[in-house]
């Protein structure tokens, strides 16, 4: 019998495949004393998972064209959120950027610039956890020096009773993942990806 149609009922050790809706994201520069949650996130509505693009080098031999493998790029990762009352989402954010080094300026003394330090710590780890049905880590992604790049407030409209909601677009080094169960690569074992 395929795995996919075995009877759940009979086997309790079964498990259901990753569902796009058990997540959770925190960002650790959040704190717990602001209101219910602190750095985990539970008005986070939708987030992109880290991904990846390899440049190929390409290499001209007679009549043939030869490819290899290059830099890797990681990709921005997009969070959208709902906006709470009580932590009051667009001053955090907003909080978060200026404490980056970001502030509009006053006089022409004002010489302060944001820096990569600064925006890493302000924002802190960011993590993205995917879970099961009863809410234990199923996969654990790490962003590494992440900043925020883009902040959208959201739209208001009178016509829409919809929940306002802020999107975030966040830069990093690199991720990395942690999962419960084993990888089937030929060779795997990596610690790039796996901690």
């Amino acid at each position: 019998m395929p795995f996919w149609s075995q009877n759940f009922g009979e086997d309790t050790e079964l498990k259901d495949p990753k569902r796009k809706f058990r997540f959770t994201v925190s960002f650790d520069g959040i704190r717990s004393s602001i209101g219910g949650g602190g750095a985990l996130l539970w008005y986070a509505k939708s987030v992109a998972k880290p991904s990846f693009q390899i440049a190929a080098a390409e290499h001209k031999y007679l009549n043939h064209t030869f490819y290899y493998p290059g830099s890797v790029t990681w990709q921005d990762v997009s969070v959208t959120l709902v906006d709470p009352v009580n932590p009051d989402m667009a001053a955090t954010l907003s909080d978060i950027v200026a404490l980056s080094g970001y502030s509009p300026p006053g006089t022409a003394l004002d010489l302060a610039t944001m820096s990569k330090a600064k925006s890493a710590a302000a924002l802190g780890t960011v993590f993205i956890t995917q879970v099961d049905s009863e809410g234990k880590e199923l996969e654990k992604w790490t962003l590494v020096n992440a900043f925020i790049i883009n902040l959208k407030y959201g739209d208001l409209a009178y016509g829409e009773d919809d929940l306002t909601e802020l999107t975030v677009d966040l830069k990093y080094d690199w991720a990395h993942v942690t999962t419960t169960h084993a990888s089937a690569a030929k060779g795997g074992g990596t610690k790039f990806f796996k901690i």
